[in-house]
């Protein structure tokens, strides 16, 4: 991060319009750049780069040049506020005493750490501004100077040219310079700086002319206008494997955001899936589309920002969104609906793609063709499996592009893949020949030799597979298990159990209850390897390598004094506090992750002082961070966390509660959860509060919405509303104030929809300010800084005549009722497809 003391120390603020500091607004979205033509005692220009919170500034005295063979003088000065960016006029007094024009102002980009090239003294970056664009080097002079000399060098691209900055200033610049000559000397300077004119230098544009003629031709085109607004995307379906057959074509799924690019009339415009514009956030993108030359077309994509490994890295991606990071973006195409022209929608998608694949044939390297693979789809699966990607798309080969969702795209997600010994199997069952499924274990580390039963995989075998091994293990094994058993499965009352021989690798989709793998289907046999290797082996099993991600010493987390005591009339340490975390891991991170989050810290235990922590803070390696606009206007960089890693991190930092937005970092003005805080006042029975959560629930039914329940860990309850899609703040607000105040109204012996605690006596207060944007509520399965340590925990609704209060569960029993769950009470949350459109509507 950058430091302004030297900035603010050689100003005086009462005498210059200059910015003192960084004004709200100015540290938000994207890494900017600006170039000042400045007018002092020597005319120079400012190159200014955002690194962190500041701009990392060079004084340029001849500006840039676009000749590569050209090493322009860049003296290092001291660091300016964002803000600064903004700053024209006159510095009338002082430091820097003269004119001040913006002669360019766009975002940058770079490969890895900036501060670190700097450090190093090579920074390697693109510009995307209207006058600089391009690749960039700053290279560190090895010059002793009395200020640290860089060169500021261009790139050799396709827009390296014999331009220079002066070629380049408009007629205010123009002014601006002649006005500032005050010798005949630098007014003949001033005169021969502004006397030519050049144009930005362009990169090579695509043959437009024979790409409509293909187009045009190709079987269900039609002749058809359009225009820059906004068109439906065709939406995948998910599917837990892969389809076979030459009809499907297999993409990677990207990690990133859908983007839907729209030119007219050689104008590009940029939409998200929702409908929001995207232009200001993708300058470098919408530079690369319009270096296409294309007068009219529509395009398909996912905007990925990628890691070295050439992965997708959608951590990265928000970070460069938001300013934390200068990730290089890539709009990832993969169809073409239309062109110069044409309407495509109806053309065969393999068509369509390969006109895609010649249109970005000599394309800026932001733009990229998603390639495919035709037939093989368990291939194609197995592949990214192995890559670690997030999965594969598909698509039809011969379909239509229709906007929402069908069966021509399905989405397929990586499943995870482990090595398991075979411990037995069941017998078939119909037509199935050799066995039903085969009985897995994974060694148990509490003891020598011993194995610990692990669950069960009968789907993925082939025809010759189960006939060869029904063969091997015809009429072999005993009715006692050879392994130990989490829980007693009535569907094991048949099984067959044989010694750990053989290894069988399996892909699943993580680990569920009773630690038993979730949907396995068999990879391959390891005929290679025995089960005494994975005992052997340095590669954890999967249950275990996925407690161990769940630990509190996941990652180079360490839990630091661990046995002092946070929980002081309970005698609960902080260990156990990160150990309660672990132990819930896969069931609380789908509430939290990727969530603007607030936590109450209690470093000291909670009867020392607690207090809320929503913005970063200084040692936090594993959390997520965005910059998110507060209700001032100002910006702030809050934390959310990412994986468990994360969590388990804030715990270190002494955190106890999480209490996350009803919204996304991807999308914080647009709200998924609409929460109503039934709070009771102290002389409320608890089967009012129970009873006044049910008419919550029945009168949102009766409205169309679907609630579900959780306690708080306190004395109330939560009726909680998913929205998917999502809606603007204010509507989601809006909806919640109309609910409450309808519903003191018709009951006023029940229910107060203010907050005067004054009047709250004898009633239930029904919170809705929990709704808008940067309120937050608690986090299912957090724990709660009160006595007892209670946890806010989800319900069946048919659960609720069971409580007795809303803090029926604590730190003890929360993890003992999960392992009794067979499924997640609030399952099918976010699939569930519903909004407040027409509920406000209803309302009037």
């Amino acid at each position: 991060m950058g430091n302004l003391r030297d900035y603010q120390r050689k100003r005086d603020f009462s005498k210059t319009r200059e910015p003192a500091d960084n004004a709200p607004g100015k540290a938000s979205g994207r890494a900017i750049f600006v170039v000042q033509l400045h007018h002092a005692s020597r005319r120079h220009f400012d190159f200014r780069l955002q690194v962190g919170d500041t701009l990392k500034s060079w004084a340029v005295p001849k500006g840039p040049s676009y000749d590569p063979e050209v090493k322009r003088l860049a003296v290092e000065v001291e660091d300016h506020p964002i803000s600064y960016a903004g700053f024209e006029g006159d510095i009338e007094h002082g430091y820097g005493k003269g004119h001040v024009d913006q002669f360019d102002l766009g975002v940058w980009t770079t490969e890895g750490d900036a501060e670190a090239q700097l450090l190093k003294g090579h920074l390697r970056f693109e510009l995307f501004g209207k006058r600089l664009k391009g690749g960039w080097h700053l290279v560190r002079s090895g010059r002793k100077e009395r200020q640290p000399a860089w060169f500021l060098i261009k790139a050799k691209d396709a827009f390296a040219g014999d331009v220079e900055a002066d070629d380049l200033l408009d007629a205010k610049m123009t002014r601006s310079t002649r006005a500032a000559a005050k010798t005949p000397a630098t007014r003949a300077a001033a005169k021969k700086s502004t006397a030519r004119r050049k144009a930005v230098p362009k990169g090579k544009k695509v043959p437009r002319l024979r790409l409509a003629r293909a187009a045009a031709a190709l079987d269900g085109a039609r002749p058809a206008t359009s225009g820059t607004e906004f068109f439906k995307p065709e939406l995948a379906r998910l599917r837990e494997f892969p389809p076979e057959g030459e009809q499907w074509l297999h993409e990677v799924k990207w990690d990133g955001y859908r983007i839907l690019a729209a030119i007219a009339d050689g104008e590009v415009k940029l939409w998200s899936r929702n409908a929001l514009a995207w232009n200001d956030r993708l300058p470098d993108i919408v530079q690369a589309l319009e270096s296409l030359g294309l007068q009219s077309a529509r395009l398909d994509g996912e905007l990925i920002a990628l890691d070295p490994r050439g992965h997708s890295d959608f951590n990265g991606l928000q970070a460069t969104l938001s300013g934390e990071a200068q990730l290089p973006l890539v709009y990832m195409l993969f169809d073409l609906p239309h062109l110069e022209g044409s309407n495509l929608s109806r053309v065969r998608l393999v068509e369509r793609k390969q006109l895609l694949q010649q249109l970005l044939a000599h394309a800026p390297k932001h733009l990229a063709f998603s390639s495919h693979a035709i037939g093989d789809g368990e291939g194609a699966f197995r592949m990214a499996t192995e890559q670690q990607l997030e999965g594969i798309i598909s698509k039809r080969v011969d379909s239509a592009y229709r906007p929402g969702r069908g069966d021509d795209w399905l989405k397929i997600k990586r499943l995870e893949s482990d090595e398991f010994a075979v411990v037995g199997y069941t017998p078939p069952k119909g037509s199935r020949n050799g066995f039903g499924s085969l009985l897995l274990a994974r060694p148990d580390p509490s003891v020598k030799d011993g194995w610990v039963y692990a669950g069960r995989v009968g789907t993925g075998f082939s025809d010759e597979q189960l006939r060869q091994l029904g063969k091997t293990l015809a009429d072999k094994g005993r009715r006692k298990p050879t392994v130990k058993l989490a829980a007693i499965d009535p569907l094991l009352r048949d099984a067959h159990w044989v010694e750990p021989k053989a290894v069988a690798e399996v892909y699943y989709r993580g680990i569920g209850n009773k630690n038993l793998l979730r949907q396995p289907s068999l990879k391959t046999m390891r005929t290679d390897k025995t089960a005494a290797d994975l005992i052997d082996s340095d590669r954890a099993p999967a249950a275990k390598a996925s407690a161990r991600r769940k630990r509190a010493t996941a990652a180079d987390i360490t839990i630091t004094h661990p046995d002092r005591v946070v929980y002081p009339g309970d005698g609960i340490t902080k260990q156990e506090v990160a150990d309660y975390y672990a132990s819930v891991m896969t069931w609380f991170l789908p509430g939290v992750v990727n969530r603007p989050t607030s936590v109450i810290r209690c470093p000291e235990g909670t009867e020392k002082a607690c207090f809320f922590q929503k913005h970063m803070i200084r040692g936090l390696k594993h959390v997520g961070s965005a910059k998110l606009k507060e209700e001032s206007g100002a910006q702030a960089t809050y934390i959310y966390p990412r994986d468990a890693d994360s969590v388990i991190e804030l715990v270190q930092f002494g955190a106890l509660e999480f209490h996350p937005w009803g919204a996304t970092i991807a999308q914080p003005d647009q709200a998924d959860r609409v929460v109503f805080d039934l709070d009771p006042g102290e002389d409320v029975a608890w089967d009012r509060v129970a009873a006044a959560a049910r008419l919550v629930h029945k009168l949102l039914a009766q409205l169309g919405l679907a609630s579900f329940l959780r306690t708080t860990g306190g004395k109330g309850l939560h009726v909680v509303v998913p929205l998917n899609p999502g809606c603007p703040w204010p509507q989601a607000k809006g909806f919640a104030q109309a609910f409450a105040s309808s519903l003191a109204q018709a009951h006023p012996l029940e229910f107060i929809a203010t907050a005067s605690k004054a009047r709250r006596g004898g009633l239930i207060y029904i919170d809705y300010l929990r709704n808008s944007r940067g309120a937050t509520s608690v986090a299912s399965y957090s724990l709660r800084a009160r006595t007892g340590a209670p946890v806010a925990m989800p319900l069946r609704w048919n659960e609720l005549g069971k409580l007795k209060s809303g803090h029926d569960f604590d730190i003890h029993s929360a993890p003992k009722r999960l392992a009794r769950l067979r499924s997640d009470p609030w399952e099918g949350i976010d699939e569930l497809r519903q909004n407040l459109d027409e509920v406000m509507d209803k309302l009037g």
